[in-house]
């Protein structure tokens, strides 16, 4: 016999709601190379279905795509880890030139009005420098130290790593059957209002997803091409970063002006050459908050950047990196279960009376 709620839900289906809760949280140290797989599935699903109307098949389909991914990861690894090696290895060598300059600047000053003299050695402090980086060449010998002392962390990041396209070749694959298995386990008096609910989660999360993944992009080739223009040598790899993270609020154009300003002071010699720098950061952040973002996102996961931004965070906390992953499907789905509830409310006895 099954207890219920008057005009609700069997308690069997909280508990199964609530375990399923708690089995996600116990489970949260492997869930992350599953849950990048099924974002990039849910994202990649539409183009694999494209790819199959045209006589290609399901799992060639799968099989281009899936190489088409590798190859994008690939080429940004070759591009912005050199790239970015070359900016530490700049700053490595120019440092103490800086520190020399800004203690004879800052020295003076503090001994007139407080005293204190700055014991800063720049010739111990390149001494040091060079020596490291001298040391930091000989790759092969610290990456097998770093094996031998991080071993297991190691393997078990690089499985994680190799498991994401397995997962997702497969999800990717079977994604229609696995959404219908899913839809077979609703119960039929529920069935039609979960769909319509499903139907507006889907289409409000896929539209933010891909329109925010087209900002990411056109951002991306903004900054690079701008930087450029004002003479930056790491303007590729620093655009490509601050586009590319522009998915979570405000980190992207913060972790691109902190690289760019850092670059652009190795490299220049006067601070106004960092006014251009930091004109392309402004524009970029009108052209995004005032043209993009409204064009090609708008307001679909009708969420304030407040409560995304809380969203992440919490996510983060609960789960780390699986959670900021899930942070945006979920929000989606509380955003839709609220309008219903809201709905659902305005035509209650309650409300109205």
């Amino acid at each position: 016999m099954t207890i219920k709620r008057e005009n609700g839900l069997p308690y069997q289906w909280f508990l199964v709601i609530a375990g399923t809760g708690l089995l996600v949280y116990l489970l949260k140290g492997i869930l992350a190379p599953f849950l990048i797989a099924a974002v990039l599935a849910y994202i990649c699903s539409p183009l694999v279905d494209r790819l199959e109307r045209h006589k290609l098949g399901r799992t060639l389909g799968t099989i281009l795509v899936l190489l088409l991914l590798i190859a994008i990861f690939a080429l940004l690894l070759l591009i912005v880890v050199p790239l970015m090696q070359k900016e530490i290895l700049q700053l490595a060598q120019r440092l103490p030139v800086y520190i020399t300059a800004l203690k004879g600047k800052l020295e003076p000053l503090l001994l007139q009005h407080f005293g204190i003299t700055l014991a800063i050695d720049a010739n111990q402090l390149q001494a040091m420098i060079t020596e490291h980086w001298k040391t930091a060449g000989n790759f092969v010998g610290q990456a097998l130290q770093i094996i031998g002392s991080h071993g297991a962390a190691l393997v078990g990041w690089l499985m994680s790593l190799l498991l994401v396209p397995v997962v997702l070749f497969y999800l990717l694959r079977d994604w229609h059957q696995l959404v219908a298995q899913i839809g077979s386990l609703i119960p039929r008096r529920w069935f039609a209002k979960v769909s319509e609910i499903a139907v507006q989660v889907d289409q409000m999360l896929a539209e933010f997803l891909r329109g925010q993944l087209s900002v990411m992009l056109m951002m991306s080739a903004f900054y690079a091409t701008a930087l450029t223009l004002t003479g930056l040598e790491l303007a590729l790899p620093i655009g490509l970063v601050a586009g590319l993270l522009g998915f979570v609020p405000y980190l992207g154009i913060t972790t691109g002006i902190v690289l760019a300003v850092m670059a652009a002071a190795l490299q220049f010699a006067s601070l106004a050459a960092l006014i251009p720098v930091l004109l392309v950061f402004g524009v970029g952040q009108l052209l995004e908050g005032m043209l993009l973002t409204p064009w090609l996102v708008g307001d679909r996961i009708g969420l304030h950047p407040v409560a995304v931004i809380f969203a992440l965070l919490a996510g983060g906390q609960l789960f780390g990196f699986a959670g900021v992953l899930l942070a945006l499907p979920v929000s989606a789905a509380i955003a839709v279960g609220l309008r219903h509830a809201r709905h659902s409310y305005i035509q209650s006895d309650a409300y109205l009376k």
